[in-house]
């Protein structure tokens, strides 16, 4: 039997381009790995803040003396309002009454009351200036004087306007003043975040006794910068947070925040001790709220 006849050197030239082209192909895969233009960014890492000892202006940016009759300025205030309990089971409905809230005599009076009101035990008030008055870093000074009674739950505080970085307590509390009525002239300067808060009690804060809390006008005070939020009770610091360096779980104060004014009832702190309903009603009164803007450096 005659074997065919193959034709070798056609086929291998056939093939040739095939192999080449793969050849090319793997080449140019390598060199783009290897000599890629493209700078890879590095991670950045949390930068702790140094402190500038930054200063406040002398003037306020924004105010209230109180020096007018009637319900609070509509331009500078609003109302948190309604009941509900206020996620601590309080007992009070907030209200935008004069009968909660009303200026007169060069203060702002903000009186909780024993009532019904729409299932609720008690009223009250919660002014808040979002909207109105919304800062980022700045000193904030509020003069005040504090009601008594086991069941009162007076604060002067802030939260942030925008949640920016998700509820409760994601982006942050301060707690300019806080007080308890069953813990007569003990009073409380505090901060909230998502790794510092009283549900996992880890809340960073510091408390003074002052005797005349209830019977005497005190500057209540925080400086807020970008290394630290620092509590002043008639000038004399008691609290110190500083920023920490490691985001927002620790700092969430680099937003804007707003004021808020209010007394709620009971709740589970305020009532930890029970709420006597005979000592309604109580009042905050307020002398001035000032914010003094922080000077950049």
């Amino acid at each position: 039997m005659t074997k065919p006849t193959i034709n070798h050197t056609n086929e291998s030239w056939q093939r040739q381009p095939v192999a080449l082209l793969l050849l090319a192909l793997l080449l140019i895969s390598c060199a783009s790995k290897s000599q890629d233009p493209r700078p890879v960014a590095p991670i950045p890492k949390p930068q702790t803040p140094q402190d500038k000892n930054w200063a406040f202006e002398t003037t306020p940016v924004w105010a209230d003396e109180f020096d007018y009759t009637g319900a609070p300025d509509p331009a500078k205030w609003g109302f948190d309002t309604g009941g509900g309990g206020w996620g601590n089971n309080e007992l009070q409905y907030y209200t935008n009454s004069t009968d909660n809230a009303r200026v007169a005599d060069g203060k702002l009076s903000i009186t909780a009351r024993k009532e019904q009101k729409e299932g609720n035990t008690y009223t009250s008030a919660r002014l808040v200036t979002k909207g109105k008055g919304d800062f980022l870093y700045g000193r904030f000074e509020v003069k005040a004087k504090l009601p008594t009674g086991k069941g009162t739950w007076p604060a002067i505080w802030m939260l942030p306007t925008e949640w920016a970085y998700g509820d409760w307590p994601k982006s942050g509390e301060i707690d300019i003043m806080e007080h308890v009525g069953y813990d007569q002239n003990r009073v409380h300067v505090t901060v909230h975040t998502e790794a510092y808060n009283h549900t996992k009690g880890t809340q960073k804060g510091k408390s003074k006794v002052i005797e005349t809390a209830s019977t005497e006008f005190h500057l209540y005070r925080v400086d807020w910068t970008p290394y630290a939020v620092r509590g002043y009770i008639d000038d004399q610091k008691v609290f110190d947070f500083v920023n920490e360096g490691k985001g927002s779980g620790t700092w969430p104060f680099d937003k804007k925040f707003h004021l808020l004014l209010n007394i709620a009832v009971g709740g589970n702190w305020g009532g930890a001790e029970g709420v006597d309903p005979s000592v309604f009603p109580q009042a905050m009164e307020v002398d001035y709220v000032r914010v003094y803007e922080m000077i950049q450096q």
